[in-house]
């Protein structure tokens, strides 16, 4: 594995109350390169978003702990937490959350303005022309399709060249033909970026086409080969697209 950019140990978080108490993670330990991509895949609410949120700095987990870029995450108070949330993490989630009343420049340029940058509406039309949209720079989400909306999402979370990007089925509102071409857009510019990269999906193409693929499953993490990850997605409906909760 190269350089190490995640290292999170003994992850542990559960929710309810009283009898109705579920542990979601359970211990879970995990490491993603830099440059390297790992799909997480598992059933259904099995806690695939929950993960992802902690390691994103979302939420908090009731124990474990997590290092990236040097920074030991749980240890940030709020305003650095934000600033690691803003500066160091790109989020791509199944919906776009693009923000109706702003062009698709301005959707990609807030963070950058958020953290007082000057140039970020320069890199933010770079990253829209990269991603084929130098002609709907100026349109809002409405008039674009949905391919379109999600690849402004992508824009937006890699323009400020995070250290790691966390995509929650990030394909999942998408017809085939166009999630291929987003998930394909999305793995080139993390060749160029060497970010890190971690999807949960119930997608077994988008699983395939990562570095890794682990299987979330009793609240930890386990390894799974090609065939296993065949043998997972066998007899689910329209596995290649098949959405739902996280």
């Amino acid at each position: 594995m190269s350089e190490p950019v995640l290292e999170a140990t003994g992850l542990s978080k559960s929710y309810g109350k009283g009898e109705r108490w579920i542990e979601v993670l359970t211990g879970l330990d995990m490491t993603v390169g830099r440059g390297e991509s790992v799909a997480v895949i598992g059933d259904s609410g099995v806690g695939k978003s929950t993960l992802l949120h902690i390691l994103g700095g979302l939420d908090r987990p009731e124990a474990g702990s997590m290092h990236c870029r040097g920074m030991n995450v749980f240890s940030l108070d709020g305003p650095a937490l934000a600033e690691f949330r803003n500066r160091v993490v790109g989020f791509v989630f199944q919906f776009h959350y693009l923000l109706p009343e702003f062009t698709a420049l301005e959707n990609v340029a807030i963070p950058s303005r958020i953290a007082g940058e000057e140039d970020g509406e320069e890199r933010a039309r770079g990253m829209l022309e990269r991603l084929g949209l130098a002609d709907r720079w100026n349109h809002y989400p409405g008039e674009l399709s949905g391919g379109e909306q999600q690849r402004v999402a992508i824009a937006r979370a890699v323009a400020r060249d995070p250290a790691l990007v966390l995509a929650d089925e990030p394909t999942g509102n998408l017809d085939p033909g166009t999630g291929a071409a987003v998930f394909d857009l999305l793995l080139e510019i993390q060749a160029e970026s060497s970010f890190g990269l971690v999807l949960a999906t119930h997608s077994g193409r988008l699983a395939r086409g990562c570095d890794r693929t682990l299987r979330l499953r009793q609240g930890t993490l386990e390894a799974i080969s090609p065939a296993e990850i065949s043998r997972f997605f066998e007899g689910s409906p329209a596995p290649e697209d098949r959405t739902g909760p996280q």
